[in-house]
């Protein structure tokens, strides 16, 4: 599966699985059901007018479709994380007020108005953009998954939750809507010289990530949307970077500073964090690529099976990393990975 797409994977359990397969139908009642039969209470009057509410919201038997946070992860609820409920959506595409969170400093609150974007360094011609300057370019709408590089960590060491939302929800699959970094790029002429980006946040800890030129110049995006509307703030609003098939801390949010350099800045999050502690006690930099992963929401903690007896359909998510390729096969195993069996995967199978 490439990085700016995730697919939906499905397998039916038959006879012989551990779901015994006794044939599917409705339940049917004597004398039939009463919320069919009986005029109900929501039948009785009229409904809510047009317009009242001018943002529409879900339903409130919903609201248990959130996300959710672990008290105990972080000392500060301004650096900390909130997770995406995976096991609740349908589809590919996440809710923007479902998309999961991961702050530094808090969320920033920036008027659009008075944000600008600054490229510099090793460029021909140092320049800075409003954001109606941005808006000018030709814009790209793009389908792309965002995964933090702590997604899973509640179950490194071992097993501590006993949630979909908690191993796995630290991820998002959005449409992003804004303008080619590598045209923005152009406008400033990058001298041969260059190397390296560096990406600064406008937000409390100014969270700044070293890029590779050459990912730069690739499919990074600067977007100024999501799903068809303006970043949420704790999305980044008004302006965040997509780097595809990298992890999620590169996708610098609330983006106000591009410098370009020869040679990597060894910024707090790429030294002192998001490393890789290897086995001799030195710990590997500049390990930026997530890689192939898959999770199944349904049936889960979350989820659980609450029709009885009856074919069971299994359902889950697969990513690909490294922003290239395609999910081409996805198996499933229900005996704990004695046998495999393939699963579905469900069109449209997005490049």
């Amino acid at each position: 599966m490439s990085a700016s797409r995730r697919e939906i994977l499905r397998s039916g359990l038959v006879a012989g699985t551990a779901v015994a397969a006794t044939g599917l139908g409705a339940a049917a009642r004597a004398g039939g059901d009463p919320l069919i039969t009986e005029v109900q209470e929501w039948n009785r009057k009229l409904g809510d007018g047009v317009g009242t509410y001018a943002y529409g919201m879900p339903s409130p038997h919903e609201s248990h479709v959130v996300r959710r946070t672990l008290p105990w992860l972080t000392g500060d609820a301004t650096s900390s994380s909130s997770f995406t409920p995976l096991h609740a959506l349908e589809g590919i595409i996440t809710p923007n007020g479902l998309c999961f969170e991961r702050h530094h400093a808090g969320i920033a609150a920036i008027d659009a108005a008075e944000h600008r974007l600054m490229i510099h360094g090793l460029v021909d011609t140092p320049l800075v953009f409003t954001m109606d300057d941005l808006r000018r370019f030709p814009r790209q709408s793009r389908i792309l998954f965002l995964e933090c590089a702590a997604n899973t960590l509640t179950e490194w060491q071992a097993a501590q939750v006993n949630s979909c939302q908690f191993t796995h929800g630290m991820l998002h699959c959005v449409e992003y809507t804004g303008v080619s970094l590598r045209h923005l790029l152009a406008e400033a002429g990058v001298r041969p010289q260059a190397e390296w980006l560096l990406a600064e946040g406008a937000d409390a800890a100014a969270m700044s990530r070293s890029i590779p030129i050459g990912k730069a110049l690739d499919d990074c995006l600067v977007a100024f949307a999501q799903n068809g509307e303006a970043l949420r703030p704790e999305q980044g609003y008004p302006l965040r970077l997509c780097v595809p098939g990298f992890e999620g801390s590169m996708w610098i949010k609330w983006l106000r500073r591009l410098e370009l350099g020869d040679e990597p800045w060894g910024q707090r999050e790429e030294t002192a964090r998001y490393t890789d502690l290897m086995a001799d006690g030195r710990a590997r930099i500049h390990s930026f690529e997530m890689d192939v992963k898959s999770v199944i929401t349904s049936p889960s903690p979350d989820a659980g099976v609450r029709h009885g007896k009856g074919p069971l359909v299994i359902s889950g998510l697969a990513w690909s990393g490294r922003g290239k390729g395609t999910i081409a096969r996805v198996d499933i195993s229900l005996d704990g990975g004695r046998n495999w069996r393939p699963a579905e995967i469900e069109e449209p199978g997005l490049p």
